[in-house]
């Protein structure tokens, strides 16, 4: 594979040292948007981190949304002696907790998503057009899979 140049949005951007392996990207052949400085080890080490740090706050997340809802649906039972209005509260209870889970289930996935890209050298690239997303914006959203524009598109068309 060939190394492309990095930096100008219009041209791809670099892959990891070795496109395919499992070996943790160069800081340096992260995408960057032209006019950006390029990733330091610094910055790559801390987008890990915090990466990896959510990761394991979602699980446990996950976990305690899980055993809530072992609870619950232990406690609903057949509703014997409940009124309509502590069957519908345990019922939006239920709905509530399983919303929940549901959504941290969502965000591991992105945050794993962008833990594997980040380990690829593919971190901060577009999903949809290839182009650098931006550094400052991978670095306020680290989950981030399209660059403005094509988030842009993405919004209009739902």
């Amino acid at each position: 594979m060939v190394a492309a140049k990095k930096g100008t949005a219009g041209d791809p951007a670099p892959r990891g040292p070795s496109a395919g392996t499992a070996a943790p990207a160069v800081p340096g052949d992260l995408a960057v948007r032209s006019g950006e400085d390029p990733w330091t080890e610094e910055e790559a080490v801390r987008a890990r981190d915090e990466l990896t740090s959510e990761a394991d706050r979602l699980r446990g997340e996950i976990l305690a949304s899980e055993e809530a809802l072992t609870g619950l649906m232990r406690d609903s039972g057949d509703g014997a002696g409940d009124d309509q209005a502590d069957t519908g509260t345990k019922n939006v209870t239920r709905e509530h907790e399983m919303a929940l889970a549901s959504n941290a289930r969502e965000m591991l996935y992105q945050t794993e998503r962008a833990l594997a890209r980040l380990e690829a050298g593919t971190y901060g690239l577009c999903e949809t057009c290839g182009n650098p997303i931006g550094k400052a914006r991978m670095q306020v959203f680290p989950r981030a899979t399209l660059c403005v524009d094509c988030k842009q598109k993405q919004e209009r068309r739902f």
